[in-house]
Formats: structure tokens, C-alpha cells, sequence
């Protein structure tokens, strides 16, 4: 199956769909990603807008064809697209991630210490 996807939808528990459809009731085919399966696929969000190639046995789910994308050698032309998930990416968000904050800590500067022997501009010249 080759085709533009429109959009990828994050379900109830994490579950993931790539619609090639604007309308997903109408769309005769789609593709399943489930949560337990993303660490092999990658992230499948940067899909979109993309036009791949799924290959995968096609079952029939509540009326419309679907393939469960299960592993990332499925998807032909976009794998390099594909990243793996981010260490943080948690499917019990529903989707949602996060990177986290950037802590910057300041460098402590050593203060100079004064030299005994250096002269600070008042020398003074002993008497003729």
C-alpha cells in the first residue's frame, strides 16, 4: 500500500494511527501502530505528510482494511524519516512528550589573589 500520510492520530492507550484519508470513517484502508510495538517501529509522527509504502498482511478490522505496523522494515520510502522514540516518550501520555529542561549551572570564576611583590602604579623611589 503507497500513499500519502495525512495525519498520525494517537488513540486511547497509546495506540497510533496513520491516516491516508481526510475523513478516517471513510478511508477504506488504514494503519495501526500499537504501544507495545513503537520501540520497533520508531516514531511515527514524523510520518506525516510523507508519502510511504507499507507493506504487511491486510486484515479486516470493524469493516475496513488496516495493517498493524509492527516493525520499522515495513514502511518503504520514509524508514529514514523514522527516528527511534525518545528515551522519555511515555505511551501512558497518550502522545503527549516532553524533552525535559535544560538546567544551566554557572561556572564558579576563581577570584585572583594579590601578588606581594606587584606593583599597582604608586612606586616609589627612594629618597636621592
Amino acid at each position: 500500500m503507497t500513499g500519502k500520510v495525512l495525519r498520525v492520530k494517537v488513540g486511547t492507550g497509546g495506540v497510533h494511527f496513520l491516516d491516508f484519508c481526510e475523513d478516517h470513517m471513510a478511508c477504506p484502508f488504514s494503519v495501526v501502530v500499537f504501544p507495545r510495538d513503537l520501540k520497533d517501529v520508531g516514531d511515527v509522527r514524523r510520518l506525516a505528510e510523507r508519502v510511504i509504502e507499507i507493506s504487511g498482511r491486510v486484515k479486516l478490522y470493524d469493516g475496513h482494511a488496516e495493517i498493524i505496523l509492527n516493525h520499522i522494515s515495513q514502511i518503504h520510502g520514509g524508514m529514514t524519516l523514522v527516528p527511534p522514540l525518545p528515551k522519555e516518550y511515555d505511551v501512558e501520555k497518550q502522545g503527549h512528550y516532553s524533552a525535559g529542561h535544560l538546567y544551566s549551572k554557572k561556572l564558579k570564576t576563581a577570584k585572583p589573589t594579590p601578588n606581594a611583590s606587584a606593583s599597582y602604579g604608586y612606586d616609589v623611589e627612594d629618597p636621592p
